[in-house]
Order: C-alpha cells, then sequence, then structure tokens
C-alpha cells in the first residue's frame, strides 16, 4: 500500500513540477483533505481491508501529488529538479516505512529505561519486571517494520498489517518470532523475572504453526494439520521445560512454558475429531492422566486442562445416554456440580496427594521429578 501511493505521488509529483500538468489548488487541497477522511473512514469499517483499496490508494496518491508539485515549482525553481524529486520521493516512502520501526523502539526503550530502573529496587521489582517484559513485546513490532520496508516475507505472499500477527498463520512470520525469543533470553539473562518468559512461550507456538506453514505452504495449512501441530508441539515443549526443570533455576520461568504447552497440547488433543466412542473416552483417560501429571511435575495448570477435559467427555456422555429426555439438563448440572466438588477436594488434598506420591515412587524416578516439585513436596509422616 506504501509503495503504491509512493508510485502514483512520484508521477504527479514530477509532471506537476515540470509543469506538464497543472491543477487549480483551491480545488486540489480540498480533495486531499477530502481522500485523507475517506480512507480514515474505509479503514474503520473495513478492518480486514477491501479489494479498492489499492486502486483508491492510488488515485489518492496522484491526487496528493498534484499538491507537493505546486509547492516545489515555488521552492526548486534555480534547484536540480530531479535531485529534489528523487529526495522527496524516498524521504516519503522511508517515512512511511519506518514509522512502526520508530514507534516500537520509542515505547521499547521507553519501557527497558522506566523497567530498569525500578528493578534496582527490591520493592519494584515487580513493575520493573513487568515493564522489561512489556519491552520485549515491542520486538514484533519493531521487526515487522524492517520486514515490511524489505518487502523480506521469505519467499511467501507478504502476509498483511500488523493486526494481522495475532488472528493469521503465515510463514512471513517467522523472523518476528525469533527476534522476540531470541530478545526474551536476553532479556531474562540479564532481570530474571519469570514474566519475560511469557511472550518467548507464545512466539514459540505461533512459529510452531508459522514454520509448518512455510513448510507446507501457507494454502495447504489446513485445520487438521494446525491441531496436529499444535498437539506435538505442547508435548515437545512439556518435555524441553520439564528437562529444563531439573536443575534449580533462578526465576520460575517454567510457569508460563507449562501453561502455554498444557493449553497447546489439550486444545489440539480436544479438537480432534472422531466417531469412534473408545476413542473419546481414550481422550478422558488421557486428561485424567493430565491429572496425575500436574502431581508429579507440581503444575497445577495441567489438573485445570485434565477437569475440564473430564467434564467435556463426562458431559459427551450425559448428551448420549438422555439424548432426547428432558433428565438431560439435570444429568448435566450434576456432572458438572461433580466436577467442582472434585476440584476442590483435590485443591484441598493436594499435599498429601503429593507426599503419597513421593512416598510410592521409585528413587530413580523420584529424582526424575522437577527441582520445584522436589523442594515444596513435604516429607510423608
Amino acid at each position: 500500500q506504501v509503495t503504491t501511493f509512493t508510485l502514483a505521488h512520484t508521477i504527479t509529483l514530477a509532471l506537476a513540477s515540470t509543469g506538464i500538468v497543472s491543477a487549480p489548488m483551491e480545488i486540489i487541497e480540498p480533495l486531499i483533505a477530502v481522500s485523507i477522511t475517506a480512507l480514515a473512514i474505509e479503514a474503520i469499517l473495513f478492518k480486514g481491508g477491501t479489494a479498492w483499496r489499492l486502486p483508491v490508494i492510488f488515485a489518492f496518491g496522484l491526487l496528493h501529488g498534484l499538491g507537493f508539485g505546486s509547492v516545489m515549482q515555488v521552492y526548486l525553481v534555480n534547484a536540480d529538479l530531479s535531485a529534489g524529486l528523487t529526495g522527496i520521493t524516498v524521504g516519503v516512502e522511508l517515512g512511511h516505512l519506518t514509522v512502526l520501526v520508530t514507534t516500537g523502539l520509542v515505547y521499547g526503550i521507553a519501557l527497558w529505561a522506566i523497567g530498569h530502573r525500578l528493578w534496582q529496587s527490591e520493592e519494584t521489582r515487580t513493575p520493573g519486571g513487568l515493564l522489561i517484559a512489556a519491552a520485549v513485546s515491542m520486538v514484533p513490532l519493531i521487526v515487522f517494520g524492517f520486514q515490511l520496508s524489505s518487502n523480506a516475507w521469505m519467499g511467501l505472499d507478504p502476509p498483511g498489517s500488523y493486526q494481522s500477527f495475532y488472528k493469521y498463520i503465515k510463514g512471513g512470520w517467522i523472523p518476528m518470532e525469533v527476534a522476540t525469543i531470541l530478545a526474551s533470553i536476553l532479556a531474562a539473562r540479564r532481570y530474571p523475572f519469570a514474566f519475560i518468559a511469557f511472550p518467548a512461550a507464545f512466539c514459540l507456538w505461533f512459529l510452531s504453526m508459522d514454520i509448518t506453514a512455510y513448510i507446507a505452504g501457507d494454502r495447504r495449512f489446513d485445520f487438521d494439520l494446525r491441531r496436529k501441530v499444535s498437539f506435538w508441539f505442547g508435548i515437545t515443549l512439556f518435555v524441553l521445560t520439564w528437562l529444563y526443570e531439573l536443575r534449580p533455576r533462578r526465576a520460575d520461568y517454567a510457569f508460563w512454558l507449562h501453561l502455554v504447552a498444557a493449553l497447546t497440547f489439550w486444545g489440539g488433543l480436544t479438537f480432534q475429531s472422531s466417531n469412534w466412542e473408545f476413542g473419546k473416552f481414550l481422550y478422558c483417560m488421557i486428561n485424567v492422566g493430565l491429572i496425575g501429571l500436574s502431581l508429579f511435575v507440581g503444575r497445577r495448570v495441567y489438573a485445570v486442562f485434565g477437569v475440564i477435559g473430564v467434564m467435556v467427555y463426562l458431559g459427551h456422555l450425559a448428551y448420549t445416554i438422555f439424548k432426547d429426555s428432558m433428565l438431560f439438563p439435570f444429568a448435566l448440572s450434576l456432572f458438572g456440580l461433580g466436577m467442582v466438588a472434585l476440584g476442590i477436594f483435590f485443591a484441598r488434598r493436594r499435599q498429601a496427594f503429593e507426599a503419597r506420591m513421593e512416598a510410592w515412587l521409585p528413587p530413580g524416578l523420584s529424582a526424575l521429578r522437577p527441582y520445584p516439585a522436589r523442594k515444596t513436596t513435604p516429607s510423608p509422616g
């Protein structure tokens, strides 16, 4: 869009500056104002873009070039016209393309500077760490600005506006995700604050999807493949996080990694389609296993998703057994209340369950528990 505007702008700018084309400014200036207003309204009403946006931008670029051309006739009377045209064109292009980079850098540096200052005091380390994590989240915007200016989308079609980064899976996003992960690692080494791992954890998930889209092709990356990628990514991230936690760490970065691992694995598992009744039962057993896994690794997030998964299966049974029956709402409510009661029971006796499991586990298997789980498990008495 920026290049389209600049191309049209340059054509009429050159024609108007050399006197080949002329137009009364009392008409051109109001039309320029109307064009800006029209594009603003179009951007608000049609956030995803429209088929006529590029032609309209080209037409408005021609209009704006006429306005600038009349000004150049006044200020470049004795100057090199070609140099003036080149300078203005390059300046307009760079000005449009670097606004995202400048915005990201200004916000990122400001957030980091304030966060770094707050980090120096023990009393303000939490807000300082949050601001540093926010500074890391500016990295995708900065990289996107560079990608846009150089048209570096790794051989794929441009993925669209920056807002699409959080909506659509595209191979062109890969540099943004890699840069964010590296920035998170560097920030975490300097500032041991757990939330800094959050941008990296989600970018790892995005990266797994976008790499698959890059390999398979954006158009062939269907919903079934996305489910499989999410499922296996969750398993892989869990294994890597479990290995990472076998030794003590300066901060609980693993909390956010486990959260993303549980979310991606459970989401990929739950959205698998199957008409096989035993497959649905197996889904329930896997969710029961997640509850046991939460005791082994000392992370409640797996128990949360496990309970939700069991509830999904029981809801399926209730619908199957009481289909077309007045008892269905009551059965579903009973299952729901049962899950709430089970959750409360599990939460209140969690430490006792962990102590019993620690007592039952062989020494070799107990040594494979993550360090935080081994550290916090009370001794069986």
